[in-house]
């Protein structure tokens, strides 16, 4: 090759690629200034001041938080759902297997977010006022929690507090999702994850078809004492995610509930006929709690019992503690919940 038209081809095939390279960065940088447009967009949608109306009367957040802090149940998994990790949460009181203090979902979601010490408040007997106020925190999410005008007033000397609509414990996990998200700033992602859950919900509840439109309800019956019993009401996460599930409360039952705001009522073994309309029913207990159940001569002759359409859930295990749901329990727990109900749904044919 003359080395004249060698030096020019060189020459050629050098600015080609500057150019291609200008191009890729120019595409680059183009996608990364969409991607930092979208987030500052979506905060950006956000206007501050921000006001929750709650049972204690309303919270108003004047800016972003950065620091969020969680207090009770399950508050923390909402915020990990969003990809928030809180500077301190509340640990785990029921249905721990280990000593951290954390649910298999949260512990999972923290390993995700590369999260591998976080902070813990030992509150079972009492919140840790101190903690909360040593974790510097510009929010506290109470949304789902029992917390007391006293608790709310001195938790609210530390940051604004996010607390429950109306009633302790009484919260549905959408109202969960949207009371905590607002309080951090991301109503609009709180929604979003609303519906990816709705749709992780119904795409599992399909491939159960023979649990859909069964009659059931939620429990707790004790084989220590079998001389009364409990059912959670539909304002009750638990018993309001078996409607969630395709299923449906018997007419009876929500006739006794009637308009009080309780997440639950209690009975007496002599009122047992009261759950002679339910297909299933879902109870806390051990191997022994479904014979103990056919075996008592008022309890045994309820017809879900006598076919031991019962799906005992073991006591104080991660099921048990996923029956209050939250977006990371829900995605962890659905397909075992499930097949429970399922199983029992095949013994009344």
């Amino acid at each position: 090759m003359n080395f004249k038209r060698y030096l020019s081809v060189l020459s050629f095939a050098l600015i080609l690629l500057l150019v291609l390279v200008g191009c890729s960065e120019q595409s680059d940088d183009n996608k990364s200034e969409e991607s930092k447009s979208s987030t500052e967009n979506s905060e950006s949608s956000t206007e501050y001041p921000i006001v929750i109306k709650h049972a204690f009367g309303e919270t108003v957040i004047e800016e972003k938080p950065e620091r969020v802090v969680t207090i009770s149940w399950a508050n923390h998994d909402v915020a990990l759902a969003l990809g928030v990790v809180p500077v301190g949460f509340s640990a785990a009181n029921y249905g721990v297997q280990d000593d951290s203090g954390m649910l298999p979902w949260t512990k999972e979601k923290l390993k995700e977010l590369g999260v591998e010490s976080p902070n813990i408040f030992q509150d079972t007997d009492g919140l840790d006022f101190e903690a909360i106020a040593d974790a510097e925190p510009d929010v506290i999410l109470a949304a789902y929690s029992g917390i007391t005008q006293e608790e709310y007033d001195l938790l609210s000397q530390i940051a604004p507090v996010v607390a429950y609509p109306e009633t302790p414990w009484v919260i549905s996990w959408r109202d969960q999702i949207l009371y905590n998200a607002k309080g951090m700033g991301m109503e609009e992602e709180g929604k979003q994850l609303i519906k990816d859950t709705e749709n992780l919900i119904q795409e599992k509840v399909g491939q159960y078809p023979e649990i859909k439109g069964k009659k059931a309800a939620f429990a707790s019956i004790s084989a220590a004492d079998l001389s009364k019993f409990y059912i959670y009401t539909t304002q009750d996460p638990r018993g309001e995610f078996l409607e969630e599930l395709g299923m449906q409360y018997p007419e009876g039952l929500k006739e006794l509930f009637g308009d009080q705001d309780s997440f639950y009522i209690e009975m007496s073994a002599e009122n047992a006929d009261a759950l002679n309309d339910l297909d299933i029913i879902v109870t806390y207990g051990d191997e022994n709690t479904l014979k103990a159940l056919q075996n008592d001569p008022i309890l045994g002759k309820v017809p879900a019992i006598q076919k031991g359409a019962v799906v005992v859930i073991g006591d104080n295990t991660p099921l048990a503690a996923a029956g209050n749901p939250n977006p990371l329990s829900i995605a962890y727990t659905i397909d075992e919940y499930l097949s429970l109900l399922a199983e029992a749904a095949k013994k009344l044919n």
